[in-house]
């Protein structure tokens, strides 16, 4: 258990650098050539290590369901809307309700047993938990900034 809650914070830290890194980028290139510059590197990093640590054995991909396959697709909406959110609300605030939104899906997805999931019971806990969570971003958005932050930040 410890180790998976390392390797998510760990993660959650990535993730966290990778849409700033993506979103300087985006702010030179764009948004498309961000993307496939993401997902190009992102596939070659990936290629080079399932190599190394895999060997041939990185290609046996037997009784997958075929729509596992279209998973990339995915990627690149995840990609092309953190770099645009990012540009539209910065930041903390793209990745909070990017966060919060992860959750409750992952909650919806869990309690349905959708996606191949094993369906677990909805309880009332885990529903105040994300409400507790959209409470914070409601907080911070409202908190707004310090009037000598305002000045400084451009339209």
């Amino acid at each position: 258990m410890m180790l998976g809650l390392i390797m998510a914070i760990i993660a959650g830290s990535l993730v966290g650098i990778q849409n700033i890194f993506n979103s300087k980028v985006s702010e030179r290139a764009g948004s498309w050539p961000t993307t496939t510059l993401v997902l190009a590197m992102g596939f070659l990093a990936s290629l080079t290590m399932g190599l190394i640590f895999e060997g041939k054995e990185l290609f046996n991909l037997e009784n997958m369901k075929l729509w596992y396959w279209f998973s990339g697709l995915i990627g690149v909406g995840v990609v092309t809307c953190m770099v645009r959110g990012i540009r539209l609300l910065g930041p903390t605030y793209s990745i909070m309700i990017v966060m919060t939104a992860q959750l409750a899906f992952a909650l919806l997805w869990d309690s349905l047993g959708w996606l191949g999931l094993d369906k677990v019971p909805f309880t009332s806990k885990q529903l105040i938990g994300v409400l507790v969570i959209v409470g914070g971003i409601i907080v911070f958005k409202i908190g707004g900034r310090p009037e000598k932050q305002k000045a400084s930040v451009k339209v």
